[in-house]
């Protein structure tokens, strides 16, 4: 059997990066000649099986044929006769089409190795327009390798502007954006995601309430950047810089959506956008299908960020419903989360990215204290029903207030 490893392992292999999982390549085989030795299939749309022993994923080599718009538009021609080069052409990079043989040696068709060394994103063959997912790897790899400089070949850039043009890319499926998306939040530098798409047109029509909050202005004393999309991606750094996971950073990405609802005779100021945008980030979660892990802290962070700033100002009731809001006098809460993606967004403004931020540990105070009173005598007393909530409620105030009066005294 000759089977190659290839793809992503080769190309992190070359960049001398961890690889993370392997592909191979198999030519000359048939999908009976590969249960005849042993392999287990588990491909829906071509032929894919997993090695009996290493349980890696060797795919029959194969080339495909657009037919109908789409990712899944295409028809796939696998058998003996297709060449390990067949299969490399379809693939949608350069630095993703190389091949790599049992003693080492690296088969390269289409200059992968150079555009390595060179730091491109180049597209493999003309075939890179037919299918739409193809915008959002690149732009998730702008993200991954933006450390390493690794810059989109122009003349892919064109082909991309050519998919958005055509309505190729309002072919995307709901669970492909989501997929690519929560993969790129997770990558080195996830803004260049972002930006990506805005240079091929395509983010106005993947994540229109992202594209929208470029323009919008933002008072300079406050936002020395002015632009609340620059300053939305901007703290979406300091939240990969604070925080690996997803929740905190998609918070962090989606926290001001609400600007960009505010009447323009307001501007550059933003009256009630922490409410303003919850039919926006529903909206959002709705179409790309958000799991609710992420949802639930998205909207506590839109709804409760300039609370979470103005901490050291808040009255002891409004921090203390804030908090009880946030679930945070419960076992378990998310509340550490909710801080992180709040400090990243008061970080993320030009010439601020380095300041302190006392607030977070200001609510994690007024948190303990409230959670640590002692509601035995009244939920033993005579107090009834809703009587109950309330008098918890004012002896957490009373617990909050010393918080404040503690921190004002410094």
């Amino acid at each position: 059997m000759q089977a190659f490893l290839v793809g992503g392992a080769v190309r992190d292999l070359l960049l001398q990066r961890p690889v993370t999982e392997k592909d191979w390549v198999v030519i000359g085989e048939t999908p009976a000649s590969m249960l005849r030795l042993g392999f287990l299939p588990v491909g829906k749309d071509f032929p894919v099986f997993l090695h009996p022993d290493t349980h890696e994923e060797y795919a029959l080599a194969r080339t495909e044929r657009k037919t109908t718009p789409g990712y899944k538009g295409f028809s796939v021609y696998t058998a003996p006769d297709v060449s390990l080069e067949e299969d490399l052409l379809r693939r949608d990079l350069t630095i993703n089409a190389m091949a790599m043989t049992d003693d080492g040696r690296i088969i390269d068709p289409y200059q992968g190795q150079y555009d390595l060394q060179q730091r491109w994103l180049r597209h493999v063959s003309p075939a890179f327009v037919e299918d739409p997912v193809r915008i959002l790897r690149i732009a998730r790899f702008a993200a991954r390798y933006a450390y390493l400089n690794f810059k989109i070949a122009p003349e892919t850039l064109q082909l991309m502007q050519t998919m958005v043009d055509s309505g190729e890319v309002d072919h995307l499926v709901p669970e492909r954006v989501w997929a690519e998306l929560s993969k790129a939040l997770l990558e080195n530098t996830p803004s260049a995601f972002f930006y990506t798409l805005q240079a091929c047109g395509a983010l106005a029509r993947i994540f229109p309430e992202i594209d929208t909050l470029f323009g919008v202005p933002q008072p300079e004393k406050y936002h020395p950047e002015i632009d609340t999309g620059v300053h939305v991606l901007m703290a979406l750094e300091q939240a990969a810089l604070l925080s690996p996971k997803i929740e905190v950073r998609f918070a962090t990405l989606v926290h001001d959506l609400g600007k960009a609802t505010s009447p323009k005779d307001n501007l550059p100021h933003h009256y009630g956008h922490e409410t303003a945008g919850l039919p926006l980030l529903e909206t959002l979660c709705t179409r790309i299908r958000v799991p609710n892990h992420c949802k639930v802290l998205a909207k506590q962070v839109m709804q409760f960020h300039t609370h979470c700033h103005k901490s050291r100002e808040l009255k002891a009731s409004t921090l203390t419903d804030m908090l009880t809001k946030l679930g945070a006098f419960k076992g378990k809460s998310h509340l550490d989360d909710f801080l992180l993606a709040c400090e990243a967004d008061a970080r993320g403004r030009l010439g601020l990215e380095s300041q302190p931020y006392p607030q977070a540990q200001i609510v994690k105070q007024a948190a303990h204290a409230g959670a640590s009173v002692d509601t035995a005598t009244i939920v033993s007393g005579a107090y009834q029903g809703a009587e109950i909530g309330e008098a918890i409620r004012q002896l957490r105030i009373q617990a909050i207030t010393e918080v404040i009066k503690q921190y004002k005294a410094l």
